[in-house]
This record gives structure tokens, C-alpha cells and sequence, in this order.
């Protein structure tokens, strides 16, 4: 065998190493993926499982998504009601629960639709009188209501305060800022 020369061993060891210098930097560059790839698996497992668990409890959700929307009916005047009516029809209904209770409409209003949140909000406000035990009939039944109706405010005043008969009970004077719900197209 014929020994080489440093002059050959010096190109030798530079033919290798321009071999290898690109293999050592292609598997350093693989290894920086690899380990991106991992921890973009490791921060997307608790999301994917997250998925994997909405997707085994579907039929559930599409329950309660459904008994949702039933109940927003319930709660809320639908969108195929004109907001004039819509607030007409609350108004006649408000005017009938006072007038049951005992308490004298003095006069009523529906003030124009306010868009909040995807709902037309439909004011009204109500002037009473009457006595605090009408007042509290016709707030009991306000409250048991379907479709909602909001008490948005309330002013209650005394009327006449020097009352001859001290026995009898005082009446009141009642202004309702009351609304209600219509559900937009």
C-alpha cells in the first residue's frame, strides 16, 4: 500500500468533509422540525381532546341546543310579529294583569323598537294607581309571565300625603318602565 502524503491526506479529509458537513447539517435541520413538530403536537393534544370529547357528546348537545331554542320561544315574542304588534300585544296583556289586580291603568305607551344583542327590545311604560297590595298581585304575576316581561324601572309615590284616615290604606301612584323581547330575522 502506498502511503499518502499530507498534501493527499489534507484533500482527502477535505473531500470527506465536504460529504459530510451537509449531512450533519441536513440531520441537525430535520431534528429542528422534528422537535417543533412535537411541541406543536404536545400543545394541540389537550385541544384535540377537548374535540374528541365534543364529538362523543353530540347527541347531547344537540339535545340541549334544541330544548335552548324551545325555551327561547318560550321567552321571547317570535321575529313573524311585527314589532308593532309585538309591543301592542304586550300592552293590551300588561293592561289586563294590572286592571286583574286591581290596579287603575292611568295611561299606557309603546315607544319605539331598540336593537340589543341579534333582539328588538320593545319598551312600554304603564302609569297605575291603586293599593300596595294590588301592586304587589300585579308584580307577582308580571313575574310569572310567558313571554318575559322586563321591568326595566319603577316609581312608586304616595298619593296625597296628608290622608284623613290614618286606618285606611294610602294609594299608590306606580310608573312601570317595562319591556319586552322580539327575536330579529
Amino acid at each position: 500500500m502506498k502511503r499518502l502524503s499530507s498534501r493527499e491526506g489534507v484533500i482527502l479529509f477535505c473531500t470527506v468533509a465536504l460529504a459530510i458537513v451537509p449531512l450533519a447539517l441536513l440531520g441537525w435541520y430535520v431534528q429542528e422540525k422534528h422537535q417543533k413538530a412535537e411541541a406543536q403536537l404536545a400543545q394541540m393534544e389537550p385541544r384535540y381532546a377537548r374535540l374528541l370529547g365534543l364529538e362523543a357528546q353530540r347527541a347531547d348537545i344537540e339535545a340541549l341546543l334544541s330544548s335552548a331554542s324551545g325555551a327561547r320561544t318560550q321567552y321571547i315574542y317570535p321575529a313573524s310579529q311585527d314589532a308593532n304588534q309585538t309591543g301592542n300585544a304586550a300592552q293590551q296583556r300588561i293592561r289586563e294583569i294590572f286592571s286583574a289586580a286591581g290596579l287603575q291603568v292611568i295611561s299606557s305607551q309603546v315607544l319605539p323598537a331598540k336593537d340589543e344583542k341579534g333582539f328588538d327590545r320593545i319598551p312600554l311604560t304603564v302609569r297605575t294607581e291603586g293599593e300596595m297590595l294590588a301592586l304587589q298581585s300585579a308584580l307577582a304575576v308580571l313575574t310569572s309571565q310567558l313571554p318575559i316581561i322586563l321591568i326595566n324601572d319603577l316609581d312608586i309615590q304616595i298619593q296625597g300625603y296628608g290622608n284623613p284616615d290614618p286606618k285606611a290604606a294610602p294609594r299608590l301612584s306606580a310608573q312601570f318602565g317595562l319591556s319586552v323581547l322580539r327575536e330579529r330575522i
